[in-house]
Parts: structure tokens; C-alpha cells; sequence
């Protein structure tokens, strides 16, 4: 079988990954996460989770209606490393939501039109109307961290962006648009396990781009843009929540719970939306 890119993925596994991430992929078991900061030793047991997840998407649903109803509006950034699991995880946000009022954005680079707008301007008019929740696959925090560490834009636009960005995020709250801001770390030994298996699945290989197979030389440049995003973004009005995200199941059913926990729709079951695991969510502290 052809691999894309020609088989960079896999070449960069055996000859440039690190000897211990190499090594934790060779060795690894079925269920076991390879992150050893990871609070869990292996991935949630499937039955426990499919339970879990069926009874917190009742929730999205009742959540949805009452968005519908009332005219609110929704709006979740999910932003993180590639192969963290922003896909999979805002696709069980709306396996049974309406996708009338219910949409995804996920931007592709800009033309040369919007490279010469205002930086936010692509992005505003993908903002809720009444009733409507937005989903953004990556987002204007592009700028903060793939476009920094590719080179992309300069430094000078790049301080521009941060001292635009906090004021933006304000006037989107103060014009009463419920917005959450949800970042997923993943290992870099999961990150690498994940890339191999897109590799090698031709249903999985769409996925892959090459800034991934660049970005797998680029690790500690990531690690920099993204404590630097998190300095100048992580505010009282919109603060990030940080999910890791080596265990996809736990990752999707707390990343659920907080945008569940953050939306005041009526008949909300307390119990089961909770907090999301501690563990495994907190703010900026826990980037890795």
C-alpha cells in the first residue's frame, strides 16, 4: 500500500523519533497510554464510556433545544496539537444534534483577498445568530502557533494578533455569545502512535497533512507557541480550559461536560454533567 507523503511518517519513526518515544510505541499494549504523566495507566474501559457518552449527549441535546428556543447563542473554540483529537471529539458533540443550528467551522488557509483583511474579519461572520451553536476546528489561534512556529507571518503581526486578541474575545462575551475555549495536549509518544496508524489506514489518511509531517521535527518550537499563546490569551473572560488527551474517551466526555457546564440550559442533570475530571483538565498548568 502507497503511504502519503512517502512514508515520511513511518521514516521519521525509525531513523529521527527520539529513543524513548520510539521505544514506548514498540512496546506498548493494547488500552495503554504511553504518556507516564498521564493519570490513567490505560484508556477508559469502552462499555463505561459509550454509557457515559449516550447519557451526555441526551444532555447536548436538551442543551440544543433550549439554544433553539431562546435565541442564545454558542460558540466552543477547540484548538490544540495535531492528532490531539479536536475531529473526533467535536463529531460526538454533534452525532445527534441538529446540524441546521449545529455547525462545524474548519477554515482552510485564506485566499489572498482575506490575507489582506483585518486578521479576525474571515472569522466574525462564522460567529452564532440566535439559536445557533458554532464549533471551531482550530481558529483564529492559528496565528499564536502554527503560523509562528512555520514562519508564516512575521513577529510584528504575530504581537499584533496578542494585543487584538483578549479585546476580541471581549466584545464576543460582552455581546452576551456564550464562548468556550477548549485546548487538547497530547503526548508526544501518542501523537507519533496516532500518525502511524493514519499512515497505514487509507480511511485515516485524508487526515494528513504536510505540515503534520513537518511539525513532527518541530515538537519543542510547538511547546514554546503554545505556552506564549496561553501568556497573552488565557483571560479572566475567556479562559482556556486544557484537556489531555491521550485517552480519546476520557478526553471527549470531559471536553462535553465543559461546554455543558458552562451553558445554563434548563433540566440540566447536575450529577451527570459534573466537573470534568480533574485529573485530566485544568487550565494553562497543565500544557505539556
Amino acid at each position: 500500500m502507497n503511504k502519503p507523503f512517502d512514508g515520511a511518517i513511518s521514516a521519521f519513526f525509525e531513523s529521527d523519533a527520539p529513543d524513548a518515544i520510539r521505544k514506548a510505541i514498540e512496546k506498548a499494549k493494547k488500552d495503554e497510554v504511553l504518556n507516564p504523566d498521564y493519570a490513567y495507566d490505560t484508556r477508559m474501559d469502552k462499555d463505561d464510556y459509550e454509557d457515559t457518552l449516550a447519557d451526555l449527549q441526551v444532555e447536548l441535546v436538551k442543551m440544543q433545544s433550549w439554544v433553539a428556543e431562546t435565541g442564545a447563542r454558542v460558540a466552543v473554540v477547540f484548538e490544540g496539537r495535531d492528532a490531539a483529537g479536536k475531529g473526533g471529539t467535536i463529531k460526538r458533540f454533534r452525532e445527534n444534534m441538529n446540524p441546521r443550528n449545529a455547525k462545524v467551522v474548519a477554515l482552510s488557509k485564506p485566499s489572498d483577498a482575506e490575507r489582506s483583511q483585518w486578521y479576525f474579519q474571515r472569522y466574525i461572520k462564522h460567529l452564532p445568530s440566535a439559536g445557533q451553536i458554532v464549533l471551531f476546528d482550530r481558529s483564529w489561534y492559528n496565528r499564536g502557533v502554527v503560523e509562528k512556529v512555520f514562519g508564516f507571518c512575521t513577529d510584528a503581526q504575530r504581537a499584533h494578533f496578542f494585543a487584538q486578541v483578549n479585546p476580541f474575545e471581549a466584545m464576543i462575551c460582552d455581546d452576551g455569545i456564550l464562548f468556550s475555549k477548549i485546548w487538547l495536549t497530547v503526548g508526544r509518544a501518542e501523537q507519533l502512535r496516532r500518525f502511524l496508524d493514519r499512515e497505514s489506514d487509507r480511511l485515516k489518511q485524508w487526515k494528513l497533512s504536510g505540515i503534520d509531517v513537518k511539525g513532527l521535527y518541530k515538537w519543542d518550537e510547538y511547546t514554546q507557541a503554545i505556552a506564549e499563546t496561553f501568556q497573552a490569551s488565557h483571560s479572566e473572560h475567556a479562559p482556556w480550559t486544557v484537556i489531555r488527551s491521550d485517552d480519546k474517551r476520557r478526553t471527549r466526555l470531559a471536553a462535553i461536560r465543559c461546554v455543558l457546564g458552562q451553558v445554563p440550559y434548563d433540566g440540566k442533570d447536575q450529577k451527570l454533567v459534573a466537573t470534568p475530571d480533574p485529573k485530566i483538565t485544568g487550565g494553562p498548568d497543565f500544557l505539556l
